[in-house]
């Protein structure tokens, strides 16, 4: 990662359920760096807090303790709920398992939509809609319906509206959950090409082996805490794929998909 920048900075960040008498650690002092331009894996099985983390770097909830520096912004998690929403507008874009687009609208107003919530000029929101859609080859989709083009496509529609307004961070929360394995690839493919293409950063919430092998590095949590690390390096992705199942075989594969 050398000659990067930290473009996110976690510190000590736990995360408590429960009353006092009877708390449960869904995070207990997690600190790590994301850096300008990677694409983090952060696996686990159920339970291990992963979903608890990406909630955290969201600002969907609150940290019990611990800090969360993005560049630019300061510790998040001393924003006010105003000032979080404009950051989560703005700095922040989202990819789901379920896509969440508006049936009501085409692709392209899909796409459109975060930039009009922004008070974008039509003319140039228009502009980098149609910019986004020859990117990841959805251009020929513009004026279908989300109900009319497969799953792959929606998820790139997905894609797409979470890079419209330029956001620092793209998170994705299990995005293959809901494709067939050849859609799973192609997005993967896409997220490949934005991160290497575009420099566009990347926090990947999955369970999944042969997803993670696409990251650049990911973070392996177990009860709430990083178990381990691994860094791709000059790895093939097959090499790399190899890896990782070996990692899960000690950490226990209980909840992994290595398909």
């Amino acid at each position: 990662m050398e000659g990067m920048s930290s473009l996110l900075t976690i510190r000590n960040v736990e995360k408590h359920y429960g009353t006092k008498n009877n708390t449960f650690k869904a995070l207990a002092g997690v600190s790590f760096d994301v850096e300008q331009g990677e694409f983090l894996g952060i696996m686990g099985a159920s339970g291990s807090g992963k979903s608890t983390l990406l909630n955290m770097v969201s600002t969907i909830d609150r940290v019990t303790s611990g800090d969360i520096h993005v560049e630019g912004q300061g510790n998040i998690t001393k924003l006010s709920d105003e000032q979080l929403a404009l950051f989560r507008k703005t700095q922040l874009g989202f990819v789901f398992q379920e896509f969440n687009l508006l049936d009501t609208l085409t692709i392209e107003e899909n796409i459109v939509l975060p930039m009009s919530l922004q008070n974008v000029r039509k003319k140039d929101s228009s502009k980098r809609a149609k910019e986004l859609m020859e990117c990841l080859g959805i251009s020929q989709n513009a004026n279908k319906f989300p109900y009319q083009v497969s799953g792959g496509q929606k998820q790139r529609t997905a894609c797409a509206r979470a890079l419209a307004n330029n956001p620092k961070l793209i998170l994705a929360d299990e995005p293959t959950g809901a494709l067939d394995s050849k859609s799973a690839t192609m997005l993967l493919e896409t997220f490949r090409d934005m991160n290497e293409n575009m420099n566009v950063t990347i926090l990947m919430v999955t369970h999944d082996a042969f997803s993670s092998s696409y990251c650049s590095r990911i973070l392996f949590l177990q009860d709430g805490k990083i178990y381990k690390q691994l860094e791709r390096g000059t790895k093939t992705r097959r090499e790399f794929l190899g890896q990782i199942l070996d990692t899960l075989s000690v950490v226990g594969g209980d909840g992994y998909n290595a398909d």
